[in-house]
């Protein structure tokens, strides 16, 4: 089996990962908690599995790490519509703003 770790690091790369993990649960039938309705998960193709490890109560989580010193481009993904979706030991940012340094 295959599994891809993504790294986003920085406001672009945590803007655009937080966009590409809307769309890969778009994709595959993940709710934006993490659930799969259990309609989806009979004969349904586990190519999802690439992206996301399943935990033992059946919600998935995507294999990513959020990372930036600037705590508020992290906080858009810990607030957002996705919040549930990510587990909060996979952001890692400063704790205080570094901008206009």
């Amino acid at each position: 089996m295959r599994e891809i770790i993504s790294l986003h690091i920085g406001q672009a790369g945590i803007q655009t990962g937080n966009a590409c993990w809307e769309l890969f649960c778009l994709e595959h039938g993940i709710q934006p908690d993490g659930c799969m309705p259990s309609d989806k998960t009979v004969g349904y193709d586990d190519a999802y599995n690439t992206f996301f490890s399943e935990t033992s109560s059946g919600k998935h989580v995507p294999r990513s790490i959020y990372f930036d010193l600037e705590p508020t481009v992290v906080d858009e993904v810990r607030t957002g519509a996705y919040l549930q979706l990510f587990h909060p030991d996979q952001f890692i940012s400063g704790k205080k703003a570094y901008a206009n340094n």
